[in-house]
């Protein structure tokens, strides 16, 4: 039997993404990111200053922060405040590691970047559309800050991107939306540079187990979806109208 896709797609194909830059007013990078069903809002805003530990040695920082709205999902979710549930502390750590990883922290110098990831709607892969759509609010943030002659260089020496891959009846599926996420035997979550290289890769066996043939054919799945997200991104950087 062969998993039939809710929304037709075929296994290797991604849902339709979407990114609206320049959403918000007032921070140096915004985007709207859509996936399918998914929304996340990504901002970035830039403070002088580095955590302490960073202090005089002339090197950059960025740190973020991932919330979902009340009602981002169908019954209502707490706000969460001061105090984090596990799962969104997890999240907004990845989302920092994978931004991190795109930037020369010695030529950003000393000032932080915070991306913030507020999921409107979510249908699955909020974590890898904020970390994607996030790459898109970094540019725009670091394209800010040249023009304002705060930068002589950009600091970003690679692009990023990520998605969710599982295993439904035996079949790698690309970019899960809810109901795939919820029956998934296996969920992976994806992050790659533009040049394939891997920079997290978190799985988990939720029934039963994999086998290495079956994680060489997710990761491929995963990495052909994370070439089709960078070819979007570059084109939405592209859009001088965006």
């Amino acid at each position: 039997m062969t998993w039939q896709r809710p929304d037709g797609r075929q296994p290797d194909e991604l849902r339709p993404f979407r990114f609206e830059r320049q959403f918000t007013r007032y921070a140096a990078g915004s985007v709207l990111t859509h996936c399918g069903n998914t929304q996340v809002l990504c901002t970035v805003s830039v403070e002088s200053g580095v955590p302490p530990f960073l202090e005089g040695k002339g090197r950059g920082w960025l740190t973020a922060e991932y919330r979902m709205l009340p009602s981002a999902t169908q019954s209502r979710k707490e706000r969460e405040f001061t105090r984090l549930s596990g799962r969104t502390q997890e999240i907004q750590r990845l989302i920092g590691r994978s931004l991190r990883a795109a930037l020369n922290m010695k030529a950003l110098g000393e000032r932080t970047l915070t991306v913030d990831a507020d999921v409107l709607q979510a249908d699955g892969g909020t974590r890898t559309a904020a970390i994607t759509g996030g790459y898109v609010a970094l540019e725009d943030a670091i394209a800010a800050l040249l023009k304002a002659g705060d930068l002589v260089t950009s600091p970003i020496q690679h692009q990023i991107g990520a998605i969710s891959v599982g295993l439904l009846e035996g079949q790698p599926l690309l970019d899960l939306n809810y109901p795939e996420d919820l029956a998934a035997d296996i969920d992976f979550n994806v992050v790659m540079t533009g040049q394939r290289q891997f920079i997290e890769v978190q799985g988990t066996a939720e029934a039963n187990s994999f086998s290495r043939e079956q994680l060489n054919q997710m990761l491929d799945c995963a990495e052909k979806g994370i070439g089709d997200l960078l070819k979007l991104q570059q084109a939405a950087l592209a859009d001088g109208s965006s």
